[in-house]
């Protein structure tokens, strides 16, 4: 089964422009995976504006979300692994949703094929 979190940060973010209000991700910076400013980093944490206006190319992806910005007037490419996405809101009023980092749900690794062997078949004449 593949994970909701994705599917409700993107309803989240829909929801949050069509009342237009400023979607925010609170993002666990500390993630390995996490390509952020570091600048701006609080207390291991980094809070990112994702409105239309003030990224360019996102992509709220199952497995991450990526756009590029810019952070005091310097160009940078932003990727942030889904698990790392701690909550979703707007600005203005605070409304949306907080995740719990521990409820992230890995989709299950592909498992192997097995080897495709001949036929067990064989011609009696």
């Amino acid at each position: 089964m593949t994970p909701l979190k994705p599917y409700l940060i993107r309803a989240i973010y829909e929801w949050v422009l069509d009342n237009q209000y400023t979607p925010h991700i609170l993002v666990d910076a500390e993630h390995p995976d996490a390509i952020v400013p570091t600048q701006f980093i609080e207390q291991g944490k980094i809070v990112l504006n994702i409105r239309p206006e003030a990224v360019q190319g996102l992509n709220l992806d199952n497995e991450h979300i990526s756009f590029n910005a810019r952070f005091s007037g310097k160009p940078m490419k932003i990727y942030v692994p889904t698990p790392a996405v701690l909550a979703i809101y707007a600005k203005e009023n605070g409304k949306g949703m907080v995740f719990d980092p521990e409820d992230y749900e890995a989709p299950p690794p592909e498992q192997p094929k097995p080897p495709v062997r001949g036929s067990h078949l064989r011609v009696v004449k």
